[in-house]
């Protein structure tokens, strides 16, 4: 499978929250998978045995030290990945967060009073599209606007949400699908990170990407495609939260349609990018509260230097 204009004119910010910028003149690709394992850390990637996600970074661009954001918990970096801001921005300060009980409001509520995410932006400007989240770990599902996805759902288990996810790519083939799985992060609890059983966890997260994949694959998808896998955080011991790289670093994989191949990223990737980049591929404008940038350097045709191609554009 996996064989700059311009920035336009000023808006009234005033009048709309959403004052949008342009991150690309065109769609690059139709589809996109995201696959977030919750708690794989680099590690883990590197020690456990795992031949899809080693062809995926073969064929495509990766970077193993990308950052999450602080605290290094599951629904802060959860929500700065899909609403490409951190913390300070949508409000999201700890797994304790829910929608009618916290204490930092997000600097942008938009559609069902939460900071934009992703979903809400594709749904905006491409109102006909199929998109879909499927979730092992439930609190996801109350971190994106509800209004915005046509197929929401919460799998009881790491291969139920598997299952759901082949059955959803084969029938609806969606233009966005985002896939969280939890059982890394929870061997990484019970059992501590850096384990025998941590690293059989990673590699049945491996097996079970695969799986998604040709599913993808036998949906007639591969042609216009774009996968994507990271994770949330690592860990160190049993937990996580803190400051120390084993928490902090985490994978950024992309393989697909326009994706360098056997590219490892350079520069700093971080959490925040990732639905930017995701915008970047579909084309999309993105609010202009948003702070993540898109990792252009990954794509066919841009530099792998995002400083030297900021300036080769404007000397244009």
């Amino acid at each position: 499978m996996f064989a700059c204009q311009s920035p336009r004119p000023p808006a009234d910010q005033s009048s709309d929250p959403f004052v949008a910028t342009d991150n690309a003149s065109a769609a690059r690709v139709g589809h996109v998978l995201v696959i977030g394992v919750d708690g794989m850390s680099p590690d883990g990637v590197r020690q456990a045995t795992t031949p899809v996600l080693d062809s995926l970074m073969a064929h495509g661009s990766f970077t193993l030290h990308a950052r999450a954001v602080l605290p290094s918990s599951s629904s802060s970096n959860w929500a700065s990945m899909i609403m490409a801001a951190g913390p300070e921005q949508h409000g999201i300060t700890s797994n304790e967060w829910e929608r009618d009980r916290h204490t930092l409001p997000a600097s942008t509520p938009g559609s069902e009073a939460i900071f934009p995410t992703i979903f809400g932006q594709l749904r905006a400007q491409r109102p006909e599209a199929e998109i879909g989240a499927i979730y092992h770990w439930e609190g996801f599902g109350r971190l994106f606007e509800k209004r915005a996805v046509n197929y929401d759902q919460h799998g009881d288990t790491e291969e139920a949400t598997t299952q759901l996810a082949e059955a959803y790519l084969k029938e609806k083939r969606p233009q966005f699908l985002f896939v969280h799985l939890d059982h890394v992060d929870h061997w990484g609890h019970e059992i501590g990170h850096g384990t025998p059983e941590y690293y059989r966890a990673v590699e049945r997260a491996d097996s079970l990407i695969g799986r998604m994949v040709r599913a993808a694959q036998a949906a007639g998808l591969q042609d216009d495609l774009l996968v994507l896998v990271t994770a949330d955080h690592g860990g160190l011991g049993k937990s996580h939260g803190g400051e120390t790289l084993a928490e902090m670093e985490i994978p950024f994989i992309l393989a697909g349609k326009g994706i360098k191949p056997h590219h490892e990223i350079a520069h700093v990737v971080n959490t925040t990018d990732n639905a930017a980049t995701v915008a970047f591929a579909f084309g999309l404008t993105t609010p202009y509260a948003w702070i993540g940038k898109p990792v252009t350097s990954a794509f066919e045709g841009f530099a792998d230097d995002p400083d030297r191609e900021a300036v080769s554009v404007v000397q244009r």
